[in-house]
């Protein structure tokens, strides 16, 4: 049986979305969104229109990465894990499993996020500290 190689689905303003599977890892990255080549972007992960993912990074399953938001060089995001519009993630962050990251949301470089942690919008993360409540 052949697979698909894309999906498409209409967004609440009804802009279609065309979501092609990522040759490293079998994931959906739809057609507006930048993902490197190098990235891994694992079966059941998902990357919204807009955002980009860097060199490196690794997505895993169920991570979901929504509309506009940015994903550094070797971040790892674990199982489940949802990544909000607009958030910035800096290079090598570690974001656990189940962890949200709230809309325009930042969290700097080699910062980390634990399994089932919230950051709040527009929270900032810096390395080694708690979300900071204003905006970068």
């Amino acid at each position: 049986m052949r697979q698909r190689k894309y999906e498409e689905f209409e967004a609440d303003d009804g802009a279609q979305l065309r979501y092609a599977r990522h040759d490293n890892g079998g994931g959906r990255v739809e057609a507006t969104a930048e993902v490197d080549p190098t990235a891994t972007v694992v079966e059941g992960a998902w990357v919204d229109r807009g955002a980009v993912v860097h060199a490196h990074a690794r997505l895993g399953v169920g991570a979901w990465v929504e509309r506009d938001a940015v994903v550094g060089e070797g971040v790892v995001l674990g199982t489940a894990c949802r990544v909000g519009r607009g958030a910035v993630l800096g290079r090598a962050v570690r974001v656990g499993p189940r962890a949200v990251i709230g809309d325009g949301a930042r969290v700097w470089d080699g910062g980390h996020v634990g399994a089932d942690e919230v950051v709040p919008a527009d929270a900032v993360v810096r390395t080694g500290r708690r979300p900071d409540r204003h905006a970068a």
